[in-house]
């Protein structure tokens, strides 16, 4: 039992999981679009959130404690290591605009992480910016990547899905920052610190309705999602059905989180959610 506790540990805290949750988001744009999969987009993004994630947790510890690594600590820079290597071998079987487009969420992880002006701080410790910096890399992976790669072009349809996304990632990372309101450093001016538990809970309900009804409205007035006029019908009620359905998983997460949550609750379950919309919408397709 001991043994199992201690790879499920590693599961998490070494990002597969987190990664595995990036990858199912990739291929929700690909499914809800109805464009063919891009598997090289989808691992590409499985092997950077790997190594972009473990970069942003451990990179200061692995630096102190360079001469005194734990085991633990070893696998993860190993893996990440190896994760790096395979993410930038997909990385050149991307089109080539999208190479071009990729690079800048690179440098946004970079700028959460690293201070690129002297004697300022991190993007990750500047007040009230965070959850911005996390769902910008999340949205740009997860939608404009296989998008780009795709070779579609951005209008308005693609803006709808694009505002639709930053609203699930925004009410999920709400959940993250409840679970740490306790521990978080008070510079950091996190949404539940600016406005208090309630009213992050209540302004997270409020974005999942905003999420839904955006589903609804476009459904109601176009009857489908056509892209670049292809008429594939693409926005379908089978899509609004999921949508209300994830939303409403999120809320119940939302509603029950609490500042003294186990990480268990956030890194695993709430992570699970992105995974359980993509596996829905294979299970229904």
């Amino acid at each position: 039992m001991k043994s199992f506790k201690q790879i499920f540990d590693f599961y998490l805290d070494s990002s597969i999981h987190v990664a595995f949750s990036c990858f199912a988001l990739v291929n929700c744009t690909y499914l809800i679009l109805n464009i063919s999969i891009n598997h090289s987009v989808a691992l590409f993004a499985f092997f950077g959130a790997i190594a972009g994630y473990n970069f942003v947790k451990f990179d200061a510890l692995a630096r102190a404690k360079r001469n005194n690594m734990s085991w633990k600590l070893k696998a993860i820079a190993g893996l990440s290591f190896l994760s790096l290597i395979i993410g930038i071998y997909y990385f050149f079987e991307l089109e080539k605009f999208t190479k071009i487009i990729a690079p800048l969420f690179l440098i946004l992880t970079l700028l959460y992480t690293l201070p690129f002006f002297p004697n300022k701080k991190n993007a990750r410790n500047w007040a009230g910016f965070k959850i911005y910096i996390v769902t910008i890399c999340w949205i740009g992976v997860t939608v404009l990547l296989p998008i780009i790669n795709s070779g579609y072009r951005i209008n308005l349809e693609i803006g709808i899905l694009i505002f639709q996304r930053f609203l699930l990632i925004f009410s999920l990372i709400l959940i993250f920052e409840i679970k740490d309101f306790i521990n978080d450093d008070p510079h950091l001016k996190t949404v539940p610190q600016q406005i208090g538990v309630k009213k992050t809970k209540n302004l997270g309900f409020v974005l999942l309705i905003l999420f839904v009804g955006l589903s609804s409205i476009y459904y109601n007035i176009n009857g489908n999602f056509n892209i670049n006029g292809n008429g594939n019908g693409n926005f379908n009620y089978q899509y609004l059905e999921l949508n209300f359905v994830i939303a409403i998983v999120i809320a119940l997460f939302l509603f029950f989180s609490t500042e003294n949550r186990s990480k268990y609750y956030t890194d695993f379950w709430v992570e699970s959610i992105p995974i359980v919309w993509w596996l829905l919408y294979l299970f229904t397709k």
